[in-house]
């Protein structure tokens, strides 16, 4: 899909009455992309966080995550006029039309979301407001969560003993980490919950550029609009899940999961989408919501059996790669050493959160071996997660000196057409075990290599 056309909009270099203008309570990744995004399109936003050394940085045009695309559009409407950062919430929403709060929603120890934050956002937008609002929540949360943030400003209000009328809507993000900014430009749809003719006309308002293009604007019910957030990252979880589940299958078998997948994938009612077989699925939305959704059928008496087979399945799917490295090496690894190539749970992010790679590392260290890792964004952060446990590599082929084997974790370009050439010389043996189903079993048998991937013939059986 075509990025969103913006050539219709308002001239940028100079503010007016009438332009929207919109603060965002929290500049972590799903705030700081909606904020730099909406930016774009027109509107004039202030982007709020309690992080004085992010909203420092920021101000001074660094990008605390890495989003490709990002930097370019917070600098050219920074320069613009039209997107700010500050630490007072009072000073962002003194002249907005509306507030979201994109703050974030970690699990619980029993794996809930996490909603102090959002709740205390809303209670010190309570504090704050001096003129009828929009309170759009973009959090991923469990339904519900809009109605206690409506009851938290009520009560805010109430302390302060006034009364300003304000909305509420839902309007949670669909961005794929390493893509989030074509996402949110470039959407297949906004999914907006409202409960208020207002808050309809509000949103119409900020997604007019999206409207303008033939984007779908899906209006709903708030609760319709929570659920839908995690259903949709629940589906594709469990399709990962499934494909998982049958690459294992086609190995006991003999068949190919890469064939079985064009085999499925071409079936209009099925799609190729999320049909990759590898080790498994990480990142900061698949886990966590899963597991809240999990929990809210819980909370209602309902077991959701599929999706806690689907996380079952996960789980064991990290640990894949590992398997398949001790029943070729042995389970005592002492002296071993291995180069892996990725950190981060996908490519195009420096996210390691839940990342198949952590719990490879782990499981290595355990049996004694050593690991020399290379990641082309992701090893700064991991470096402060995991000290020096690990080496780190000032490339992907210094990552290959002397280790017995090469393990691949993320499917990053650069590792897809390698010189072989030199892996071969660096590698003490000439042995691969891929997570990521990159390479062909043919050719990297012709290489001469031993050769382990998920769900496809291995080097013996072709």
């Amino acid at each position: 899909m075509n990025i969103l056309n913006l050539s219709y909009i308002c001239p940028r270099s100079n503010q007016n009455e009438h332009q929207m203008k919109i603060a965002i309570i929290g500049t972590g990744y799903v705030g700081l992309v909606s904020g730099a995004c909406l930016a774009e399109t027109g509107v004039t936003v202030t982007c709020v966080d309690i992080d004085e050394r992010k909203i420092a940085l920021l101000n001074r045009g660094q990008i605390p995550i890495h989003e490709p695309g990002l930097a370019e559009i917070v600098a050219r409407n920074q320069a613009s006029g039209r997107l700010f950062f500050t630490l007072s919430t009072r000073e962002a929403t003194r002249k907005a039309d509306a507030v979201f709060i994109a703050v974030g929603t970690p699990p619980d120890e029993d794996g809930s979301a996490d909603l102090r934050h959002v709740l205390a956002a809303a209670g010190e937008i309570g504090e704050c407001m001096d003129h009828p609002l929009v309170v759009i929540t973009k959090s991923t949360v469990p339904v519900g969560t809009n109605y206690r943030v409506k009851a938290t400003i009520t009560d805010a209000l109430a302390r302060r003993g006034v009364d300003i009328p304000f909305d509420i809507a839902s309007n949670p993000e669909f961005l794929k980490e390493g893509d989030a900014v074509n996402d949110f430009l470039a959407p297949d749809r906004v999914v907006i919950g409202v409960e208020s003719d207002r808050a309809r006309e509000v949103m119409e308002r900020l997604y007019h550029a999206f409207s303008l293009n033939n984007v779908p604007i899906l209006f709903m019910d708030i609760p319709s609009a929570e659920m839908t957030k995690y259903a949709a990252n629940a589906m594709l979880a469990t399709r990962v899940s499934f494909m998982n589940d049958i690459a294992n299958l086609c190995e006991a078998v003999g068949a190919d999961v890469e064939l079985v997948k064009r085999g499925i994938g071409s079936d209009s009612r099925v799609g190729n989408k999320f049909l990759n077989a590898g080790c498994g699925y990480g990142g900061s939305c698949f886990p966590k919501d899963v597991r809240a959704l999990v929990k809210t059928g819980d909370d209602f008496h309902h077991e959701l059996e599929l999706l806690k087979a689907v996380e079952r399945v996960n789980e064991r799917q990290k640990e894949i790669i590992f398997h398949k490295i001790t029943r070729h090496f042995g389970d005592n690894l002492a002296g071993k050493r291995f180069a892996i190539w990725g950190l981060a749970f996908k490519p195009g992010t420096d996210d390691t959160r839940e990342a198949p790679s952590l719990v490879l590392i782990d499981r290595l260290l355990r049996a004694g071996a050593t690991a020399r890792v290379y990641d082309p964004v992701a090893m700064p952060g991991t470096r402060e997660r995991l000290g020096d446990v690990i080496e780190y590599a000032t490339g992907m082929y210094d990552a290959l000196q002397g280790a017995d084997a090469l393990v691949i974790v993320t499917e990053w370009a650069e590792f897809k057409v390698p010189k072989f050439t030199f892996i071969e010389r660096a590698l003490a043996r000439k042995i691969i075990f891929d997570g990521r189903n990159i390479y062909d079993p043919v050719q990297m048998k012709r290489f001469g290599y031993t050769y382990y991937c998920v769900g496809r013939p291995s080097r013996d059986d072709t």
